[in-house]
């Protein structure tokens, strides 16, 4: 499988000739789902959540879909009838041939006066690559390849120390940094690395890794 970080909270994994994009939303490349066989959104943030991306991705590739919550679902399933499903936790599926399993239910605490919104994360290939969007859910099974919210609005650095801690993954690729400074990437990569007990692995967007 070959990983490709796109900007923030995008990613995309490739296999056996087919793509499967992860979360192309306003902070990431234009281009970012273009090509996809299949998009699987885990909220209706912005920052996760362009209508135009997937429309874009929707009207390149005629024979792709999208997995997401019924929030998003239903913003953009008028517009491709059959082609977006709604998920939640719990639920498994096979997308662009990747096997997917949906964990968890709300998004992170942003503040107590700000309702919590439905929030959902994929497990790909039985644990080859877990990508929670905006919370720290632990799924049920190992993961091998954590993408990691590594600065948000909603966390602070040692929840997201604990997380990894908490899911001991074999390694964790940095996702969601859009907001994070070059000043202050230094200082979450060495007490990451130091601390959280994983491989801390940080890819510039557009390249990628083999895992």
């Amino acid at each position: 499988m070959k990983l490709t970080k796109m900007s923030h909270a995008c990613v995309r994994l490739e296999k056996d000739g087919r793509t499967l994009v992860l979360d192309p939303g306003g902070f990431t490349e234009e281009d970012a789902a273009l090509g996809a066989d299949a998009i699987l959104v885990t909220h209706e943030h912005p920052d996760h959540f362009d209508e135009s991306r997937l429309r874009a991705a929707m009207e390149h590739n005629p024979a792709a879909e999208i997995w997401t919550l019924g929030s998003v679902a239903e913003k953009i399933s008028p517009a491709f009838p059959g082609r977006v499903h709604t998920v939640g936790h719990g639920d498994t599926f096979t997308a662009a041939g990747f096997d997917v399993q949906v964990h968890g239910e709300l998004h992170a605490v942003i503040h107590p006066d700000i309702p919590r919104i439905t929030n959902v994360g994929y497990l790909v290939d039985g644990g080859k690559v877990f990508h929670p969007g905006d919370a720290l859910t632990v799924p049920d099974q190992p993961v091998e390849t954590l993408m990691l919210p590594v600065m948000a609005p909603w966390s602070k650095i040692s929840e997201v120390i604990d997380y990894v801690r908490e899911l001991k993954p074999q390694r964790a690729y940095d996702i969601h940094d859009a907001l994070l400074t070059d000043l202050a990437r230094p200082i979450y990569d060495r007490q990451i690395g130091q601390l959280g007990g994983a491989e801390h692995l940080r890819l510039t967007p557009g390249t990628s890794a083999d895992l």
